[in-house]
């Protein structure tokens, strides 16, 4: 596997980045997502895919996908758009992150919304990554359902 991270100057090799769009995600998109994107590099580090369902209410907008026995409700009447561009991106990266409990890296989101990557790297790597970039907002961030920031790191 090719480093993520440049371990001299911080810099991040986006073009091991998984490009996943939030919007994209939130509208019945997360298991075509998941399965043509992150599945085969999932697959390429030695990890087993999870299966995902969709659950898909076309009358009420409800939207919540289903991974090793864990319910994600993306969209619903009650979720505004912002939120459910939150949800899918924390059901996206808990459900791979979930499956990697036992390596040593993790799936790490870069930017977001419609901008939205996700790239595997240590915890080291996170951290050499976020001294190296002055924005804050460019910085890794492990994915939580905290809405609005999702545990993005912001200014």
């Amino acid at each position: 596997m090719r480093r993520p991270v440049d371990p001299d100057t911080g810099e991040i090799d986006y073009d091991l980045a998984i490009a996943l769009d939030a919007e994209d995600l939130a509208e019945q998109g997360l298991r075509v997502m998941y399965s043509e994107d992150v599945a085969p590099a999932l697959a390429e580090l030695g990890v087993t895919p999870a299966s995902l369902q969709e659950g898909i209410d076309t009358t009420t907008g409800r939207y919540a996908v289903e991974a090793n026995g864990v319910r994600y409700q993306i969209a619903g009447p009650a979720i505004d758009e912002a939120d459910s561009w939150g949800n899918a991106t924390f059901a996206l990266f808990d459900i791979v992150n979930r499956q990697l409990v036992e390596m040593d890296f993790t799936f790490y989101a870069l930017n977001g919304g419609n901008d939205l990557f996700g790239i595997f790297m240590s915890p080291d790597d996170a951290e050499r990554a976020r001294r190296a970039l002055p924005r804050k907002t460019d910085w890794p961030c492990i994915v939580t359902p905290e809405p609005r920031w999702n545990g993005a790191y912001h200014d």
